[in-house]
């Protein structure tokens, strides 16, 4: 059987764009080859390396319940089976920004997929967001996302992770972060800013997306990735 690598993460860099809650990213040189020659005395070889200032919120991440409920397990300790396993990806990409997604449009997605949805899924959610206004003044303010009913229903369903290819699950307009609430209630992850789920569409897949062990840890950058069958 062959399998297919796709690479779901958003590029970090500094500048890039971060949910303004978030700390800004910096990456800063910590040492250049030249410099490290001259410290060591190797006439032969340098090492180079930069520092990192990022956000555990900052692009293609996942987030610990303890991010948005206090008595939830940190990313040090949530289960490893919320990060990888067996996934499909449902079409949402015809709800309009105006609007949040509701259990309605998840039951047609469902079943225009031909797929279904098992306990322990993980779920993404291509919304298109990514391809519309990734890179433009949009990308952080127009987008849908799940309404309290939809999040509840992928929730009652099985499902441990729910992905977007957008900067959060929730609608932007939504100050009671439904989404983020029912994964709090339910104690499941949440992954936000992926990308190339146009590649995904009503298929079932391997996917992984591995957080690093932070130690009391409100969520992590990741890289996202899928395994699909040629």
């Amino acid at each position: 059987m062959a399998l297919r690598l796709i690479d779901l993460s958003q590029e970090i860099f500094q500048g890039m764009s971060v949910f303004p809650m978030h700390q800004p990213t910096f990456i800063m040189t910590n040492m250049t080859h030249e410099d490290n020659m001259e410290a060591t005395g190797s006439p032969t070889l340098g090492f180079s390396a930069r520092n990192l200032l990022i956000s555990e919120h900052g692009g293609t991440h996942c987030d610990a319940v303890w991010e948005y409920k206090s008595s939830g397990a940190t990313i040090d300790h949530m289960p490893m089976g919320h990060f990888w396993g067996s996934a499909i990806c449902l079409d949402l990409s015809h709800i309009p920004a105006s609007r949040s997604i509701e259990p309605r449009d998840l039951e047609e997605a469902v079943s225009k997929s031909g797929q279904e949805i098992r306990k322990g899924d993980i779920v993404l959610l291509y919304t298109g967001h990514y391809d519309r206004w990734f890179g433009t003044d949009k990308w952080q303010t127009t987008y849908t996302g799940l309404s309290y009913n939809a999040a509840k229903w992928l929730a009652e369903q099985g499902v441990v992770n729910i992905g977007v290819d957008a900067p959060a699950i929730d609608h932007p307009d939504d100050i009671n972060f439904s989404g983020h609430l029912v994964c709090g209630e339910y104690d499941m992850t949440n992954t936000e800013n992926l990308c190339n789920l146009n590649e995904l569409i009503n298929q079932r897949f391997l996917y992984f997306g591995l957080p690093l062990k932070i130690r009391d840890g409100s969520g992590s950058p990741i890289r996202a990735v899928a395994l699909v069958e040629e």
